[in-house]
């Protein structure tokens, strides 16, 4: 029978995410109320590794109390190293895999619940092939991953985007403009795909349907002869047209990390259809890192709060290697490996596209 855990350790990953700290709120709660310790590491699983700055701590149930409301993660997080390909400056990359185990034995670690999204689940992977017990919760705003229905955090956003598109609208109805709204999705567009039928788009852009500029004028100009003034259009930063690539732009990232990161896709878009109708008078705007902000809705925090239990019942149960899923309407465990198997995308033939087609939406492919 396996041995039951005395001491877990939790750690965030990843972009930030409306509901994590509600996930530790969670496993806080519900470890203490089985009698185990709790460990909080920091900045990711850079608070096991010395000399970066992070440390890790205990986390008690009054600390964790008023948390549950609270945008970010207590515990800090990081998406731009991995422990077993660390980077000092412009030295090769190393392999702090060992090292970190080693501190993790140390500090008497029986579990380590890690909190992330497919980059933080690989992780989370070769750490279990390594020898440690690791349940992931998966994360993440894009809602990408395909090993669960739904992840926390996902929901917040499409309900920042969307009042960002009520606002856009009252504006664009006053003025007589064509508002195109850039929202976060790299290769997945969930959010701009829900968050546009919710706001009532009329052009939605998503990396899965390449489009071609020439038909998002046209069916923005069938759009605006209706006796419509304004419209509104939703651009997946990860979008591209038909034999196009990705738009990019530099960020100081201060010699660590990627030195461009995605974005002008909205820019872009405007652009391409000013080719085409000059006389539209379109605007711009990025949402960029306010969809990762602020307050969890309800439902994220429900959400979040659910697999942070689970996560510590599966730990009581012995279990090794898996991640908490959604399955509605239950939360079950998966193996690990399906967390990093492959993304979750939007199916441009499933019934969502077909139901926004039927709204009218456009998605300039055809």
């Amino acid at each position: 029978m396996p041995t039951t855990p005395r001491k877990l350790a939790i750690a965030t990953g990843g972009g930030d995410c409306p509901g994590l700290n509600a996930v530790i709120r969670a496993v806080v709660l519900r470890a203490h109320a089985a009698g185990l310790e709790v460990l909080g590491i920091e900045d990711g699983l850079n608070g096991l590794l010395e000399g970066t700055g992070a440390t890790v701590r205990a986390l008690t149930p009054i600390e964790v109390a008023p948390i549950l409301a609270r945008g970010g993660t207590v515990l800090g997080t990081t998406n731009r190293c991995s422990p077993f390909a660390w980077r000092d400056g412009k030295a090769p990359p190393r392999d702090r895999g060992d090292e970190l185990l080693a501190r993790a034995e140390a500090l008497g670690i029986d579990v380590l619940i890690n909190v992330g999204g497919d980059g933080s689940q690989a992780i989370s992977l070769e750490l279990a092939r390594r020898g440690m017990t690791v349940i992931g919760v998966p994360k993440t705003i894009d809602n990408d991953l395909d090993a669960t229905v739904e992840t926390f955090g996902f929901g917040t956003a499409v309900q920042v985007v969307t009042d960002a598109l009520d606002r856009l609208r009252t504006t664009a109805e006053s003025h007589d403009r064509t508002m195109i709204l850039e929202v976060m999705g790299r290769h997945a567009g969930w959010i701009a795909l829900h968050s546009g039928i919710a706001g009532g788009a009329d052009v939605i852009l998503i990396p899965e349907l390449p489009y071609s500029p020439v038909h998002v004028a046209r069916d923005l100009m069938r759009t605006l002869g209706t006796g419509r003034h304004f419209a509104l259009v939703v651009v997946a930063e990860g979008c591209a047209c038909v034999g196009g690539e990705l738009s990019h732009k530099p960020v100081a990232s201060g010699g660590i990390g990627p030195s461009s990161i995605l974005g002008g896709a909205g820019q872009r878009v405007a652009e391409e259809i000013a080719a085409v109708v000059p006389e539209l008078e379109l605007r711009v705007t990025a949402l960029g890192h306010i969809q990762r902000g602020g307050t969890p809705t309800a439902y994220d925090r429900l959400l979040a709060s659910r697999l942070g239990v689970e996560a510590v019942e599966a730990a009581l149960r012995g279990e090794r290697s898996v991640l908490v899923s959604s399955q509605p309407p239950d939360i079950r465990t998966v193996p690990l490996e399906l967390a990093v198997k492959k993304m979750r995308a939007v199916d441009p033939r499933g019934q969502l596209v077909a139901h926004a087609r039927g709204l009218g939406i456009s998605f300039g492919d055809a």
